[in-house]
C-alpha cells in the first residue's frame, strides 16, 4: 500500500467503522447493530474496493472474537459483504435517499440470506420450495417475540440509525475538514 492509502481520510473512515463495530460489544437491543452500517458506509467511502470489503469484514471477525461464532457466520458475512456493495453502487451519489434505500434494502437482504441458510442449514425445514417458504415464515414469526421485540424492526431501525451516524459524522468532518472530501 502506498502513501495515497494512508490518507487522513483513510484513517477517519477507518476510526468511524471500528467505533462502530465497538457499539457491538455493549448491551443494546436485539439486532440494534451497527454491522450493515459498517458495510455500507465503508463501500461508499473506500475509494480502494479491497477496503471496503477488507476493513468492515475485519472490524466484524474482531468483534465476533469477543461475542463469539455461531452456525450462521458464513449467511452473516455473506450479507455483509452484499451491503458492501451495495455502499459501492451509492459511492457515485452518497445522498441522503440512496443512503436510505440501501439501508433498508441492507436490511431485507440481511433477513432473506440469513433465514435461506437458516433452511438450508436445519432439517426441520424439507429442501424444498415448500421449506424455504416455512422458513422465511418462521422468520417473519421470530421478527416479533410477542414482548414487544421485533427483531427485524429492530434491524431496521438500528441500520438506519448507525447509518444516519457515520454518514452524518462523516459529512459534518467534510465540512469542517475538506481534506476528507474525496480528490
Amino acid at each position: 500500500m502506498n502513501s495515497k492509502t494512508f490518507t487522513k481520510r483513510f484513517w477517519v473512515i477507518l476510526s468511524l467503522i471500528f467505533t462502530a463495530a465497538a457499539f457491538r460489544l455493549i448491551p443494546h437491543w436485539p439486532n440494534f447493530t451497527p454491522i450493515a452500517a459498517m458495510a455500507l458506509f465503508g463501500g461508499a467511502y473506500f475509494g480502494r474496493n479491497y477496503l471496503a470489503f477488507l476493513v468492515p469484514l475485519a472490524a466484524m471477525l474482531i468483534s465476533d472474537i469477543f461475542l463469539g461464532f455461531h452456525m450462521s457466520m458464513i449467511a452473516v458475512y455473506a450479507s455483509i459483504s452484499a451491503t458492501v456493495l451495495l455502499g459501492i453502487i451509492i459511492s457515485r451519489k452518497p445522498r441522503l435517499v440512496n443512503i436510505a434505500l440501501a439501508s433498508i434494502g441492507s436490511t431485507i437482504l440481511f433477513f432473506l440470506v440469513t433465514n435461506f441458510a437458516a433452511w438450508l442449514g436445519n432439517p426441520m425445514y424439507s429442501q424444498s420450495f415448500a421449506g424455504l417458504l416455512q422458513s422465511y415464515t418462521a422468520g417473519l414469526i421470530f421478527l416479533n417475540d410477542g414482548n414487544g421485540i421485533s427483531f427485524f424492526m429492530n434491524s431496521l431501525v438500528g441500520d438506519l440509525f448507525y447509518n444516519t451516524v457515520l454518514f452524518g459524522a462523516f459529512a459534518l468532518a467534510t465540512l469542517k475538514f475538506p481534506v476528507l472530501a474525496r480528490a
